[in-house]
């Protein structure tokens, strides 16, 4: 099972770079770790068996220090995007 990430600056309209995003599996032991490219992207986050997972990411923002998603992965490839601004964040099952 593969985890990829894109994380996009709506407020600004482009991508967020140099956002760190780490991975954890179900006992809490850091799994993977990265920082996204100019793109905002982490092509390669984890490799691992399935399972859930929390990922966390570390955004620019005034209001959010960090914005946590634990999710349940089989499985093939998993996209896990985050869409962040000021002050909102939304994320969804990427492809």
């Amino acid at each position: 099972m593969t985890i990829s990430t894109h994380v996009l600056d709506t407020e600004r309209g482009r991508p967020a770079a140099g956002v760190r995003v780490e991975v954890y599996d179900s006992t809490g032991t850091l799994v993977a770790d990265g920082l996204t490219d100019e793109d905002g992207r982490i092509r390669e986050l984890a490799e691992t068996d399935g399972g859930v997972y929390r990922l966390v990411f570390h955004p620019p923002s005034p209001f959010f220090k960090k914005v946590e998603l634990t999710v349940v992965l089989g499985e093939g490839h998993h996209h896990v995007p985050l869409l962040i601004s000021s002050y909102a964040c939304a994320s969804y099952r990427g492809s």
